[in-house]
């Protein structure tokens, strides 16, 4: 199970480290009105270790990433991935009241790794970069996500729904979704 897992948060990663790597002003604006660069890599190197609370997973604390946002990105990524690639984290389970039991690697997959594949979006339109967002993983994440608008709506973790075409790319429909505007620019 967890080597699935592992293939596709390398792949999420390897997609976001590239964005990471290419991104020269830390303080832009993204999609994200209240957040800067730096704050979308905060964002994914902070609620994850909490997130895995209760699992008996501790992952190695790093550098943050208000002073060093690519060295807060690399640590972080790594740890998640020598846990996904350790076959024993199969057996770990996650008992969260949100979202009941589930093994830690599905637990990362479902909720982390596709904030991973998400945000990378945003970091992209902060640093003009390209987004590198595979269509058929955002056809699919969008299939899975519009059955549970509603809820995903009242989480307030996402805005409203942004017009496109209904021919339009895969990413831009995805985006739309989440309630990023997909002619954003800083």
């Amino acid at each position: 199970m967890s080597a699935e897992h592992a293939r596709t948060h390398a792949a999420a990663v390897a997609n976001l480290s590239t964005i990471v790597d290419g991104v020269t002003d830390w303080d832009a604006p993204t999609p994200v009105a209240e957040w800067r660069a730096r704050d979308v890599v905060g964002h994914l190197v902070e609620w994850l270790p909490g997130f895995l609370g209760g699992s008996g997973v501790e992952l190695p604390g790093g550098p943050g990433a208000a002073t060093d946002p690519v060295a807060a990105w690399r640590h972080h990524s790594v740890a998640v991935q020598d846990l996904l690639d350790d076959p024993a984290s199969d057996a770990l389970v996650l008992a969260n009241p949100h979202v009941g039991e589930l093994p830690v690697p599905v637990a990362i997959d479902r909720f982390y790794t596709t904030d991973v594949f998400l945000h990378a979006w945003d970091l992209a339109r902060s640093s003009g970069q390209p987004h590198g967002l595979d269509p058929q993983w955002c056809a699919a994440v969008l299939a899975g996500m519009e059955p549970a608008e509603a809820m995903l709506r009242a989480s307030g973790q996402f805005g409203e729904r942004v017009a496109v075409p209904d021919d339009a790319p895969a990413p831009e429909r995805l985006m739309a979704f989440l309630g990023r505007d997909p002619a954003w620019r800083p």
